[in-house]
């Protein structure tokens, strides 16, 4: 049995992480720190998880939570998780981080939208834990940074597309909306439910802080550089994203066509699932799962291509992509621990 520990598993993601593993048959939990309930049952703080992780949170020891762990998740804010990570690598584990610290490539666009970096040496090792397109890479790091909800989201709904070229990228535009437990389990006004509920709003313009992940990866795909705008909101859901990507296309192609070339780049591919014609997708179908549903038109007036995807933010979007790139790491099936349906309704 492989060990793996969670970092900062306080949090709605370290929960999520904490309910996977402990299903995951080729995985034992080595440890599960947080600062905040260090010495408190693990159940305290999360019920839902009696009879499944009976363990106590602890205090982070770099040193010692690497010696017993071949993998560490590090479940902790950007700018903490750059500061644990060449610790945690250096004692002998595999990373794979959840934060943003190690998701821009280049450490000047990094200090344009976070701050400086204090571990860029690693940047140039980190491989961008999307396994539908970075597979092969992602099985012999040492350091994966897990993507982003929204860019996670944006990316699996325009890749078909940019890699085949069938559409301008200068003309794409993606608008999102995500559950509440997208802004985490910290206390905050903007979170609580008399501010949430029966409310919808776009937050984080002009310049949210995925804008520069997904543009990093969309321009990958395209071979050149994509500007987007990017607009995110907010709404009185738990879980879930929805994005809705627009652009115009670059030749002419019907909504059959275009489906055609997504069930095609996407075969074989365990969590991706491209709705038949005319379906699109809705979050309540993919909750608590790591699957993406794909749906997408053909706006035959205008010329332009407009596909949805879902996720669930707390799984596809983090913990479930987390754990399926530590399958890959492993050896292990890459769905293993991971083929949970979706909780209706």
């Amino acid at each position: 049995m492989y060990k793996v520990a969670v970092v900062g598993a306080s949090g709605y993601t370290g929960a999520e992480l904490l309910r996977l593993l402990a299903g995951h048959d080729g995985v034992d939990i080595s440890g599960v720190t947080s600062r905040q309930y260090a010495g408190q049952p693990v159940s305290g703080q999360f019920p839902s998880l009696r009879g499944c992780v009976e363990m106590d949170f602890e205090l982070l020891n770099l040193s010692e939570v690497a010696q017993r762990s071949d993998i560490v998740f590090t479940a902790v804010p950007h700018q903490t998780a750059m500061e644990m990570v060449p610790e945690l690598l250096d004692g002998g584990a595999r990373v794979v981080d959840l934060s943003a610290d190690f998701r821009l490539a280049d450490k000047a666009t990094y200090a344009v939208w976070y701050q400086e970096h204090t571990a860029p040496h690693l940047l140039a090792e980190a491989v961008y834990g999307l396994p539908e397109l970075n597979r092969e890479k992602i099985g012999a790091a040492r350091l994966i940074a897990n993507p982003g909800c929204y860019p996670t989201s944006a990316a699996l709904a325009l890749a078909p597309l940019l890699e085949d070229g069938r559409i301008d990228p200068a003309t794409v535009i993606i608008d999102s909306k995500s559950g509440t437990s997208g802004a985490g389990r910290g206390a905050k006004v903007a979170s609580l439910f008399c501010e949430v509920n029966e409310g919808f709003k776009a937050y984080g313009l002009p310049k949210h802080r995925h804008t520069p992940e997904i543009e990093q990866t969309l321009s990958t795909l395209a071979g050149q550089e994509v500007i987007i705008n990017f607009t995110p909101h907010l709404v009185p859901a738990n879980r879930g994203i929805l994005s809705t990507c627009y652009s115009s296309l670059a030749g002419n192609a019907g909504s059959a066509e275009l489906h055609g070339l997504f069930c095609k780049y996407y075969e074989g591919e365990p969590f991706i699932r491209v709705l038949p014609e005319g379906q699109l997708p809705n979050i309540s179908q993919v909750r608590g799962s790591n699957f993406c549903d794909i749906g997408l038109v053909v706006d035959n007036r205008t010329n332009r291509v407009i596909v949805v995807s879902a996720i669930d933010n707390l799984v596809k979007g983090a913990a479930g992509q987390a754990i399926q790139n530590m399958n890959l790491m492993l050896g292990l099936p890459e769905t293993q621990g991971l083929l949970q349906a979706p909780v209706f309704p």
